[in-house]
């Protein structure tokens, strides 16, 4: 089975533009076109069909092409924008066959790696003939997990005609949400249009030079939009929507975005790269409480942890033990209060701190200091502690230099007045460097020196 159905849907809107990239502007016929030199790429460089190859290069149409016409002949798919020894580590772990390498001057290189013998679930979808991917995950400690999904079955829910808007394409191909921004866009008509570089300034001005209608971003990133005031700078009056995901939203970081664009529609997205993304609806633009599910999706709620059982879900992973029970259940780790229909998320269980049997939500304590004016971002995280268990701790970026021992001050008088005493920072640190990744999402390792 391959994807010829997606192509099929594409090949109906020949003359609309399907990628903005730079100064380029691909038509769907001319993204054909592309996909279909991709094919005799692959059958020159003897690149066959159930063989795992690897895809890594900038977001342009050239390497939407290559993903394209991989699924197409039957691929196992690894996209990939890491390099170096992360990259070896994860072809290893992918047990790739082949790495296709897009270069900055338009060409490409394929290297092939002799393999022993493959995991079953990779040989499984092989002997189907079926396309496959391979995400990994994005974790900050460890060796990241080797999601494989079927992407007959992934895609399935492309399948269905949706509306589609024009789309800042900010999370990557390598990202589940970034698939399913490709995949969703392409399948109904829109056009996606790829940004080279992630800084507010440059998402704002692509918003207004290619009137960009749908932004999916992230809350760190938004958090940085608002900090920088970079919307105030560019016309943004195109864009109709932006929604979240990957982490928790604070709410104080919501609810100044609702009033800074308020013609902008905020929604709330909920995904995880095991299960896919799931439909979700926002009860309103400046609330937390969202539903989601979807056709062939079920959530139960059992001590208040979300579980999700979902036709869409991956077949496993290739490097660690199978996290699905015997009726099919997923574990999201994902600490949830529900109000009637709607749920509002916590926090992951992992990242719960718990101070003397008391439990602390960091999401809850960043919203209270990003109302600090000297706070111009922080990560709440806890920290072992002998008497306690845990003790809470923020590391912090400051608009202005401040004294490390005055910043932890005027800290805990902040929070003595809207947090209880658990809650409040226990430790304070300074921060210099950028408190997100390079996905635009919450780093809780820390790094800093703490003023006790």
């Amino acid at each position: 089975m391959t994807m010829e159905w997606l192509i099929d849907k594409m090949r109906r809107y020949p003359g609309r533009e399907a990628m903005i990239f730079g100064d380029e502007r691909v038509t769907y016929q001319g993204l054909i076109d592309c996909i279909e030199l991709w094919k005799r790429l692959l059958a020159k460089e003897n690149i066959r069909p159930g063989q795992v190859a690897a895809l890594t290069g900038e977001y342009s149409p050239s390497l939407c092409g290559a993903l394209l016409a991989l699924m197409n002949n039957r691929n196992i798919i690894v996209p990939m924008s890491v390099q170096g020894q992360q990259q070896k580590e994860q072809l290893e772990i992918a047990h790739a066959d082949v790495l296709v390498a897009l270069e900055g001057d338009g060409g490409y290189r394929a290297v092939h790696y002799e393999r022993g013998s493959r995991p079953p679930m990779l040989q499984n979808l092989a002997d189907a003939g079926h396309p496959g991917l391979i995400l990994f995950t994005s974790g900050t400690t460890g060796v990241p997990k080797a999601i494989v999904h079927d992407l007959i079955k992934f895609a399935e829910r492309y399948k269905t005609p949706r509306d589609t808007l024009r789309t800042l394409t900010f999370l990557r191909f390598d990202h589940i949400g970034g698939m399913n921004t490709l995949l969703h866009t392409l399948a109904n008509g829109g056009t996606v249009v790829c940004p080279k570089q992630l800084l507010p300034d440059d998402i704002c001005a692509m918003i207004e030079r290619y009137e960009i209608e749908l932004l999916p971003t992230t809350p760190s990133f938004l958090n940085l939009l608002l900090m920088t005031g970079a919307y105030q700078r560019y016309d943004m009056s195109s864009l109709k929507m932006i929604t979240y995901g990957t982490e928790v939203m604070p709410e104080y970081t919501l609810l100044q975005l609702y009033a800074a664009l308020p013609g902008v529609q905020f929604r709330q997205t909920y995904g995880l790269s095991e299960i896919g993304i799931l439909r979700a609806k926002s009860k309103s633009g400046d609330s937390l409480l969202f539903k989601v599910g979807g056709e062939g999706v079920e959530t139960e709620i059992r001590d208040g942890i979300l579980h999700i059982r979902s036709k869409f879900a991956m077949e496993g992973y290739l490097n660690a033990p199978n996290p699905f029970d015997e009726e099919g259940w997923f574990n999201t780790q994902d600490q949830v209060v529900q109000e009637g229909d709607y749920i509002r998320i916590l926090g992951r269980r992992s990242e719960i701190i718990n101070v003397g049997g008391q439990k602390v939500y960091p999401a809850e304590v960043e919203a209270v200091l990003l109302q600090m004016p000297e706070v111009k971002d922080v990560t709440v995280r806890g920290e072992p502690n002998v008497l306690l268990g845990q003790i809470v701790t923020a590391d912090v970026n400051v608009v202005e230099d401040i004294d490390a021992k005055e910043l932890k001050r005027r800290v805990q008088a902040f929070c003595s007045e809207k947090l209880e005493r658990h809650q409040i920072p226990v430790k304070v640190s300074i921060e210099a460097s950028n408190l997100y990744s390079d996905r635009f999402k919450k780093i809780r390792n820390g790094s800093g020196v703490y003023t006790k």
